[in-house]
């Protein structure tokens, strides 16, 4: 039917995005919260729940794909999951994949490549021309996640620790950190000791110093960038990894927060040595390209295309 319309969930560690699109590839309504990552956040399925009341009694709401941080990986959680899309979508189809899967997914389209995404987490997604997938990464911020926000925001107070010992040289890290934090640096051991011990959403909170690393490493400062080099460093680990699951020289591109940052992006890019390609949809357009396969729709380049462009003005406007 023409007038069918399919629901696509991007879910994060630091954000849900959940999007509503037509056969023609318009986005018509958003919504946008906070994490839903089971793995640390204890009232992710409130908050998932909460955004996806608006779109449960759409008449026209054919099918629904849920891509969800964690799934896949913890077979309990996984299964909360599931429960929830169906409770909330039951009589539709739908889809629960990984959320990195998806963004995969739309960065390429459907075809093979490599996606290195940096977000709160890190991952490295393949996948060959057999349509067969990989993974490497993604094992949460107290094993692994090496090289995303959350990696950077935990070495930053590292090294300002460090460097306020004199075990480091000094950094303008410091300096910013305070007074980003709003934090007293002639007390600096109880300020710190404070603000971290009294944090809500420690993970999501400790990821958005990345931020703040890129905004000083701007400025020249050494420390900063040397930890966008290391950040680079574990990514490109990430891409040799995995590159033998895909023909030689495949193409690669990337996804996530952290890649707001063009020093940590040209950093990666020199270690890999060759450029990205452009995601040809945001992570978004994968869960509603997930969507659509379901109902097997004939996509044509432009529906592709329309999603991107609807989808840059339905994030602002969900914002």
């Amino acid at each position: 039917m023409s007038d069918e319309l399919i629901l696509g969930i991007d879910g994060g560690g630091s954000k849900v995005l959940v999007a509503l699109a037509d056969r023609t590839g318009r986005i018509l309504r958003t919504s946008r919260g906070s994490g839903v990552n089971p793995m640390d956040n204890p009232n992710w399925l409130q908050e998932l729940e909460r955004h996806l009341q608006p779109f449960r009694d759409e008449p026209r709401l054919a099918a629904v794909a849920a891509a969800l941080p964690a799934y896949g990986e913890v077979e309990r959680l996984s299964a909360l999951q599931r429960d929830a899309i169906e409770r909330a979508f039951p009589h539709i189809r739908r889809q629960v994949l990984n959320d990195v899967d998806a963004a995969h997914l739309g960065a390429f389209a459907g075809q093979p490549g490599i996606l290195i995404l940096s977000g709160t987490g890190s991952m490295s997604w393949a996948r060959n021309a057999a349509g067969t997938s990989a993974r490497t990464g993604g094992w949460g911020d107290v094993i692994g996640d090496e090289g995303s926000s959350h990696w950077i925001g935990g070495k930053a107070l590292n090294l300002v620790s460090q460097s306020l010992d004199g075990r480091a040289p000094a950094t303008a890290l410091a300096k910013a950190l305070f007074s980003r934090l709003h934090l007293d640096a002639a007390d600096p051991m109880n300020g710190l000791g404070d603000w971290v011990s009294g944090l809500a959403n420690p993970r999501a909170e400790i990821a958005a110093l990345a931020a703040l690393v890129d905004e000083v490493a701007q400025g020249g400062d050494e420390g900063a960038l040397g930890l966008l080099e290391q950040a680079a460093d574990e990514l490109a680990r990430h891409h040799r990894a995995i590159a033998e699951h895909c023909d030689p020289g495949a193409e690669w591109t990337y996804a996530g927060g952290t890649f707001s940052s063009r020093i940590l992006l040209s950093a990666l890019e020199r270690r890999i040595g060759r450029p990205p390609a452009q995601p040809k949809l945001p992570p978004i357009g994968g869960a509603l390209l997930a969507a659509a396969q379901l109902l097997d729709w004939p996509l044509e380049e432009g529906w592709c295309e329309q999603i991107a462009a609807t989808a840059k003005g339905g994030d602002r406007a969900s914002k």
